[in-house]
């Protein structure tokens, strides 16, 4: 038997081996179904595209109340937007904890109501309850879904050899805003109040919505984005890995070419992390055709969204290759992410 993760998401092989075997009654309209490094499924229904991701509802009341509600509906709605598709509907099953009480669900309930408003989504059902042993910060379940045009949806099988890798806001954009929003007099007293505050701002970057949605205005496939993947447990390797592997091509980036955010580096450094191992939520991982990879740099930069062009898919023959100071090595997943084991001894006390 294939053995489960200590911690984390299950492994490429736990999931290739006990789960994609059984997932039911086939269905012929569904055009893309469970994959490594695919964040969405899409059923074409009526002739029009039907994007469609489940997440768990994570809420960590130290975040904050609002903070932890826009995070929560950010973390379903950027993996819908990975599709190309513009998020529409939210079908959501809140189990809360017992000691939830009715001021911090009405704090949580305005905020995720209100982002909703925002990104133009409608809350279509679900379910609510308090019930024991149920435990902050998986609380529920969530799914989204996109509706589009049949020929506006992208997926890493629309991808081939030379389409351009774009990566947005650069590694462990989750892990370094994580760490700020949970341990800032740390930072203060390690890098000064102004590096404490600036490390803050990194948690409202942890959404891949606004990145994909003005990728996909420039084109996709043929005039534009092939693939897109939201870069999150084991970062920026394991995204590039996985969109790869989904499009069943190669790989070859340049570390040096990645943005990095400000305080990213430091903050990983303190913790004792690899940032580019470390969950990336906010880090989009974008394929497009290269006569479009400029337009979608500048679509992006208009948003404020720092970006670079990073590499390239290449024949799967050629593998998977990271070029590091000039010198070529083998781009393997990371298949643990660093963030967990580090924030839990970080809790405890340790790290």
């Amino acid at each position: 038997m294939t053995e489960m993760p200590k911690i984390g998401k299950i492994s490429p092989d736990v999931f290739e081996k006990m789960i994609l075997p059984f997932l039911g009654a086939r269905d012929s309209s569904v055009l893309v179904g469970p994959q490594n490094g695919v964040d969405v499924g899409i059923a074409e229904i009526g002739g029009r595209a039907v994007a469609i991701t489940t997440d768990p509802v994570f809420i960590v009341p130290e975040y904050g109340w609002e903070r932890a509600a826009w995070f929560a509906i950010h973390i379903i709605a950027s993996d819908c937007a990975t599709s190309g598709l513009k998020p529409r509907y939210l079908s959501i099953d809140l189990n809360l904890p017992m000691d939830m009480t009715s001021s911090q669900l009405n704090t949580v309930w305005q905020k995720m109501h209100g982002e909703c408003e925002r990104l133009g989504i409608t809350v279509i059902t679900g379910h609510t309850g308090r019930y024991e042993n149920c435990h902050y910060p998986m609380v529920g379940g969530a799914t989204m879904i996109g509706v589009g045009d049949i020929d506006k949806y992208v997926t890493p099988r629309l991808a081939r050899s030379g389409d351009k890798i774009i990566i947005t806001k650069g590694p462990a954009i989750e892990a370094a805003g994580i760490f700020a929003t949970m341990f800032p007099e740390r930072l203060e007293k390690e890098f000064g109040e102004d590096f404490s505050r600036r490390a803050q701002d990194i948690f409202f970057k942890m959404s891949t919505v606004e990145d994909a949605l003005a990728a996909v205005a420039v084109g996709v496939r043929e005039d534009g984005v092939t693939a897109m993947h939201d870069a999150t447990e084991c970062g920026v390797w394991g995204g590039l890995f996985e969109i790869a592997q989904a499009a069943g091509l190669g790989v070859s980036v340049e570390m040096e070419s990645i943005v990095v955010e400000d305080c990213v580096s430091e903050i990983c450094s303190y913790f004792g992390i690899d940032p580019y191992s470390s969950i990336s939520e906010g880090t989009l991982i974008i394929s497009c055709r290269p006569h479009k990879a400029q337009d979608i740099i500048e679509a992006l930069q208009q948003k404020g969204i720092r970006a670079s062009v990073s590499g390239e898919l290449t024949a799967a023959e050629r593998g998977m290759t990271l070029m590091k100071n000039g010198r070529a090595e083998k781009l393997v997943h990371p298949v643990v992410d660093p963030f967990w084991r580090a924030f839990y001894d970080t809790l405890a006390g340790g790290g």
